[in-house]
């Protein structure tokens, strides 16, 4: 794992209506390193993945990624240069097949323009060919051979997840950002998918951001911890120094404990 940031915030700040949901963040999160970002419910966490890759505009603060400042991130800009999303309620096409929703993320590969692709003429055909082996790749990897051709909205809640980040993973990002991906899983599932983390990371060597609850999962998956409460950071450090201290204990537990 590398030590130098592939992504960098500085004083974020963003509010709704006046309302402050996000106060003066900054963290940097190294290359091939899983960051967790945790905190109770209305933490900011969601709004903070949703500027890293252009949801939202903070009002102020900038985001340095892969050494490059980008004071504003736009969707576009931020796929193209390599940041993929989940999200935490499952956003897939559900009448189309595994390998379908699987390809939507293959969208930025493609060279062929729309009138190509339209008109079945020029590249579009060979890159057909291309893509669907990328596709398939995914797939094998996310072990989804089964259900390669099956309606995505026919599948379990679980296997619908791991559609879900195979979709991302197969627009071969640099940065992958998580928003609970392990929401509603029994422990088995979430077991499953902590191992789908880890081995991503691991082989393609990227760097994942999550929004986790579970604490043990956090412990178990994170090189590195955010914690988040009422928009501010409280915590910033490997799991064992944010377990033990004393912000983060009170902002989970109380104060008095």
């Amino acid at each position: 794992m590398s030590t130098a940031p592939l992504l960098e915030l500085r004083g974020i700040n963003l509010s709704f209506k006046g309302v402050k949901a996000i106060n003066d963040i900054g963290f940097s999160v190294a290359a091939g390193e899983i960051c967790a970002l945790i905190g109770p419910n209305g933490a900011g966490k969601s709004s903070l993945l949703n500027i890293i890759n252009g949801v939202y505009r903070a009002q102020q603060g900038h985001i340095h990624f892969d050494g490059q400042l980008r004071r504003q991130m736009h969707p576009y800009a931020a796929a193209r240069a390599g940041i993929a999303r989940t999200f935490q309620n499952i956003a897939l096409f559900k009448g189309m097949s595994v390998l379908d929703n699987v390809l939507t993320g293959r969208t930025l590969q493609r060279r062929s323009t729309w009138l190509e692709q339209a008109l079945r003429i020029g590249r579009a055909s060979r890159e057909d060919v291309t893509q669907q082996a990328a596709a398939d790749k995914v797939i094998r990897f996310m072990h989804l051979e089964p259900w390669r051709d099956t309606p995505v909205g026919t599948l379990p809640y679980g296997l619908q997840k791991r559609v879900e980040l195979a979709r991302a993973l197969a627009a071969e990002p640099r940065l992958l950002l998580l928003d609970e991906p392990m929401a509603g899983m029994n422990a088995q599932e979430k077991g499953e998918m902590s191992d789908y983390i880890l081995e991503i990371n691991r082989a393609f060597g990227t760097t994942v951001v999550l929004i986790e609850h579970d604490m043990s999962v956090v412990m178990g998956i994170s090189h590195h911890v955010v914690v988040l409460d009422y928009g501010r950071k409280i915590a910033d450090g490997t799991p064992e120094q944010v377990r033990r201290d004393p912000h983060v204990i009170a902002a989970y537990l109380g104060s008095r404990h």
